[in-house]
């Protein structure tokens, strides 16, 4: 299937090179063209230049139309004309028969859904495995005599690790996709989960490291999420596939909260780290075989769900075999050039914060301001991650919708991401106001359960600004997080330590989110931002003055 855009000629080439040009690319399209009827299509027609790129061949094929004649009779053979099809923005691949869209029973047991449904127990595991130390803390911080404040730095350990990978990961998962880069890092992460009982007990140093080892491993996670979800979904179906693998984000937090003490109670304080580990070999091994990097890959697909991914995703980000075009060194300077960047990073330094400052300390504010025991402590902690997953995947599904019924893609970005951060900014401050713990639990499950709505927002938006560089895009809006998260996890622990109070911090919490709600609708699109300075298409048109011409 041919698409065909109509490109400028500029006013600044001669007609003589034009014409040049014109007889040696009609003598090599004759090599390919023998027929009659492809002839009648090389009628000129004047200052227009169609480019024809072929879907199912690697073949571009370049004809140039002029009515003007020679005027010094120089071989055409002189000049070459360089272009790729890589630097095209193309619009949506046009069917004469457009196909329906799936049922819930079709999409349900779809083949992309069983992938998001993988990508949604790598996440669980991940955050099994970072909230396994929230419970183990207790328990660590009374037999080795730490104060909050230390206790604090022990939890941060994970983020050092987490701190510096994702930059380095998301342009890994741009060069090599992300089934590859995603078995490495739950196998590696995993691992490390496992050799964490032997590095409690050979020292703290070695613990610190083989948590921040962790850290290393899981920023790719998120990465290879995004760029999985871009590669197997349609643009209609993004936000609910996200909510799908961010449910698992969940759950993982909800299973590493109820299950680590029940587990330790069982097998001792190091019993979870090396079920979680194990569990994590197990996925690698599933993964590998059941799995493929994009659809036309897979074996088991059928041809409907291929036809319907491959015509309704945007061929803006055509996500094939060609990943490894995408340059190496990202265009770092123009990707922070953009205020949509910065709002991107403002909105994951905010969640980021939020949520590791609620994951980490939880289990803890239970224990100091309620006097609940540890298992208690947990299981409060907990719920509000189970309903998160389902708020997370409930908000998706009206994300979607709003698209589908026409509302903008920036509209219902800012919509998901205004409730996902007024929301929990409401309900910390009445976090601030509860008086028993049942009362505590609901103000934070209200707040988990709202901040599930900015995965619809901020997150998904990754993908659409730059698909191209949203591995990286997403490294460094996840650094910025990470940062962020740090200095909220051990400022937590010594501004308890010298205020003597979790409800101010709280309060600080809920400001800082409303003021990132604010600075996320003021600088955000939902719009494909230019990231690519050498060459440009606008509205249909190629620039010719970018259109090089060199002698061969």
């Amino acid at each position: 299937m041919d698409s065909a855009i109509a490109l400028r000629q500029p006013s600044s080439i001669s007609s003589s090179k034009l014409f040049q040009t014109t007889k040696f690319l009609n003598s090599q399209l004759l090599k390919f063209q023998t027929s009659p009827s492809s002839f009648e299509r090389l009628k000129p027609k004047p200052r227009c230049l169609p480019i024809n790129v072929s879907r199912r061949s690697s073949l571009l094929r370049i004809r140039l139309r002029h009515g003007s004649t020679d005027e010094d009779g120089r071989s055409p053979l002189n000049h070459s004309v360089k272009a790729s099809s890589n630097d095209a923005h193309f619009s949506a691949f046009t069917e004469k028969k457009e196909l329906q869209a799936p049922s819930f029973a079709e999409f349900i047991t779809s083949e992309r859904v069983k992938v998001a449904a993988m990508l949604a127990l790598a996440l669980a595991l991940c955050n099994a495995d970072r909230v396994v130390m929230s419970v183990a803390i207790v328990p660590l911080s009374l037999s080795h005599g730490w104060t909050k404040s230390f206790a604090g730095i022990v939890q941060s350990s994970f983020l050092w690790g987490y701190l510096v990978s994702p930059i380095a990961g998301g342009t890994l998962v741009d060069y090599y996709g992300g089934r590859i880069v995603m078995a490495w890092g739950v196998a590696l992460w995993s691992l490390a989960t496992f050799l964490t009982p032997w590095a409690a007990e050979t020292s703290l140093w070695a613990l610190l490291a083989m948590r921040a080892m962790v850290g290393v491993a899981e920023g790719v996670a998120l990465p290879c999420m995004n760029n999985m979800v871009a590669r197997w979904f349609p643009p209609t179906e993004r936000a609910r596939a996200v909510g799908i693998a961010m449910a698992g984000f969940q759950f993982g937090s909800a299973i590493g909260l109820t299950l680590s003490p029940i587990l330790m109670s069982k097998s001792g304080i190091f019993g979870p780290f090396v079920i979680f580990g194990l569990s994590g070999f197990l996925w690698v091994l599933v993964w590998l075989s059941a799995t493929s990097s994009t659809p036309d890959q897979n074996n088991q697909i059928s041809k409907y769900e291929l036809d319907y991914i491959m015509n309704k995703r945007q061929t803006s980000f055509l996500v094939d075999n060609k990943t490894k075009a995408t340059k190496v060194i990202p265009p770092f300077r123009r990707l922070l050039s953009k205020m949509p960047t910065w709002s991107l990073i403002v909105a994951n330094s905010m969640h980021s914060w939020g949520f590791f400052v609620i994951l980490s300390w939880m289990p803890v504010y239970f224990n100091f301001v309620f006097h609940v025991d540890l298992r208690h402590a947990a299981w409060f902690s907990a719920v509000p991650w189970s309903v998160m997953a389902v708020m997370g995947y409930l908000a998706g599904l009206w994300s979607d919708m709003l698209i589908r019924g026409g509302t903008s893609i920036t509209l219902t970005r800012k919509i998901m991401q205004s409730i996902g951060f007024f929301g929990p900014g409401v309900a910390l401050v009445g976090l601030t106001t509860a008086k028993s713990p049942v009362i505590a639990s609901a103000w934070l499950t209200l707040a988990v359960g709202l901040k599930s709505f900015s995965h619809s927002g901020f997150l998904v938006n990754l993908q659409e600004i730059a698909p191209q560089y949203s591995g990286v895009l997403h490294g460094l809006s996840n650094t910025a997080g990470t940062f962020a998260a740090i200095v909220g996890t051990v400022g937590a622990g010594f501004f308890v330590e010298l205020v003597g109070s979790f409800q101010g911090f709280l309060l600080l919490t809920s400001l800082m989110y409303f003021v990132a709600a604010i600075f996320y609708n003021l600088f955000s699109t939902g719009e494909r931002v230019n990231f690519d300075e050498p060459v440009s298409l606008r509205h249909g048109y190629y620039d010719f003055s970018k259109f090089s011409m060199n002698r061969a």
